[in-house]
């Protein structure tokens, strides 16, 4: 039984700890080479063997322990609701579980719901199951490894955010198409949903918007039809900023001016569609209202210097003429490639070779346009 053996390896740690022999531990209780082959996980002792072992380390072994099933189907199936279901049933009774059969499935639940998603320690792999195991060479981003052992849906899906966190997008985008046509064919909804949005994401970022319109609109239907509003959203500002970016302010405008509460965020790209559409004391409106708000999504500072960006060009119609105008431009977009998401230098972009055109600077604009669409520059 694995849950014999796991009890093993904790009798191991829990002796290791305390700086006990071997010899002292089973004193009275069996032979030390016995012990030895129970803490390899080569000898399965009888409950009253182990249970004799870990309350003489102060441990109280707990054989037949709740269920944690629920907790599993949620995690395997990216549902939202994993977050939930671990903070009822297993931060509860955490400490309980962890001497127990589940003790390697507490660990694993807690390293993937954690943002580290730090892997086990190896001394744990040879007492974990197939499952537990691609688990675990899936948090030590062994993903073809994790995969053999076995082709979860929830692997692939990982894997894929994993490539797109690292900027590695086109590859992103064909694993995240192999997870999303899984987890269909699982009937994981949750995790079809994330994977659309994860490709749509890629795409911006390539700068191929009329691509990561196409998975957006999928994945609204998707978040609709499973009553995400989170989700929902997050898609329709990505998808009215994208309209703003692609030259449809009319578009984006009828969006961000509806939100009975706008975030700073909304009223940035409201302002920008106003300007673009030239109305001018509503842009400057959207401006004073967002400059008095909070944004937990960029450091404040760079926050009022977008505005500002905006600001200058709508007091400034000749703005383009303006030294201190490309100075506050180009710190501004310096800062967005360092500190923030791709998508935030993208959506700038076009201001910065505005600039460089309209001031000669023909080679950098070159260079910028190489760097962010390689290959596509005549």
């Amino acid at each position: 039984m694995r849950g014999a053996r796991i009890a093993g390896l904790l009798i191991r740690q829990a002796r290791l700890r305390r700086d006990w022999s071997q010899d002292g531990l089973c004193l009275g209780i069996c032979t030390p080479s016995y012990l030895s082959k129970i803490e390899q996980g080569k000898a399965e002792p009888s409950p009253e063997v182990t249970e004799l072992l870990l309350r003489r380390l102060g441990l109280v072994w707990i054989p037949e322990p709740e269920d944690l099933k629920p907790c599993w189907n949620a995690l395997l199936s990216g549902s939202p609701g994993f977050f939930l279901c671990y903070e009822q049933l297993v931060l509860p009774q955490q400490e309980r579980l962890a001497c127990s059969p589940l003790a390697a499935d507490i660990l694993l639940l807690a390293a993937f719901y954690t943002d580290t998603m730090q892997p086990l320690p190896e001394e744990w792999e040879p007492f974990l199951s197939t499952r537990q195991l691609a688990l675990q060479r899936a948090l030590q981003g062994r993903w073809d490894e994790a995969v053999r052992l076995e082709p979860l849906p929830l692997l692939s899906s990982l894997h894929g955010k994993a490539l797109y966190t690292k900027g590695a997008y086109t590859t992103a985008i064909e694993v995240l198409r192999d997870a999303y046509r899984s987890a269909a064919d699982a009937g994981y909804p949750h995790m079809m949903l994330s994977c659309r949005i994860l490709i749509g994401n890629c795409y911006s970022d390539l700068g191929r918007m009329e691509e990561m319109m196409t998975h957006f609109s999928v994945a609204e239907h998707l978040a609709e039809a499973l009553g995400d509003t989170d989700s929902l959203a997050s898609l329709r500002y990505n998808t009215a900023a994208t309209q703003l970016q692609l030259g449809q302010p009319e578009k984006a405008l009828s969006y961000f001016s509806s939100l009975p509460h706008p975030s700073f965020l909304d009223l940035h790209k409201l302002a920008i569609c106003c300007e673009k559409t030239g109305r001018r004391e509503e842009a400057l409106r959207a401006l004073t209202r967002a400059e008095t708000m909070e944004t937990d999504e960029i450091d404040r500072a760079l926050a009022l210097r977008l505005l500002q960006l905006v600001r200058y060009r709508l007091e400034h119609p000749d703005y383009l003429t303006h030294d201190d105008y490309g100075t506050l431009l180009l710190d501004s977009f310096d800062r967005l490639q360092k500190e923030l998401p791709l998508g935030y230098a993208l959506f700038h972009l076009p201001w910065v070779l505005e600039w460089y055109k309209a001031t000669r600077q023909y080679k950098k604009a070159c260079e910028l346009l190489e760097a962010y669409f390689p290959g596509r520059t005549p």
